[in-house]
């Protein structure tokens, strides 16, 4: 299994991301056992060969727990 770490500008925020939906707000990310993560950025860069998801925040607002689905 591919996990990924997602850092929001240049922090990291979460650890095994299994799954990366975006959404009208911004970016959800899931992990296997964790509540999801909404947060209020868009997609930088994916480096899958070090499984490292860099986003970039949008909003002030920042990362909001309980995302849709």
């Amino acid at each position: 299994m591919c996990q990924i770490t997602a850092y929001l500008d240049d922090e990291k925020i979460m650890e095994n991301v299994m799954f990366v939906e975006p959404t009208p707000n911004g970016i959800v990310l899931s992990t296997m056992f964790e509540q999801p993560l909404e947060v209020s950025a868009t997609i930088r860069k994916i480096d899958l060969l070090k499984n490292v998801l860099y986003l970039e925040n949008i909003s002030k607002e920042g990362v909001k727990n309980g995302g849709e689905g």
